[in-house]
């Protein structure tokens, strides 16, 4: 077992947790539990437009399943670190209508 030194955000279903090309609703953000490491983190993300009721997949990931791992929101794909991705509380049961 292996067990990592990066802070998270500690959500029960994030987007660092989620399985490749499924599709979830963004639920909430929650700021770093060690916010001393990246302040600002739900600040940008919600810039890039993780917002609440937006539908988020993840479409790769990096060398070994991990960082960075590339997910969809909209039309625009991102690259973003573990920590990011663990920020974004997600609802993995629900996917949002198309507009």
């Amino acid at each position: 077992m292996t067990s990592s030194s990066a802070p998270t955000c500690h959500s029960r279903h994030s987007v660092d947790r989620m399985a490749v090309n499924r599709p979830a609703v963004v639920l909430r953000l929650i700021e770093p539990a060690d916010s001393k490491s990246d302040l600002g983190v739900v600040r940008r993300l919600a810039e890039l437009g993780f917002l609440p009721g937006e539908s988020v997949t993840v479409l790769r990931r990096g060398p070994g399943g991990r960082e960075p791992i590339a997910v969809q929101i909209g039309e625009t794909v991102f690259a973003l670190r573990s920590l990011e991705a663990s920020c974004i509380e997600v609802d993995p049961h629900t996917v949002a209508e198309p507009a």
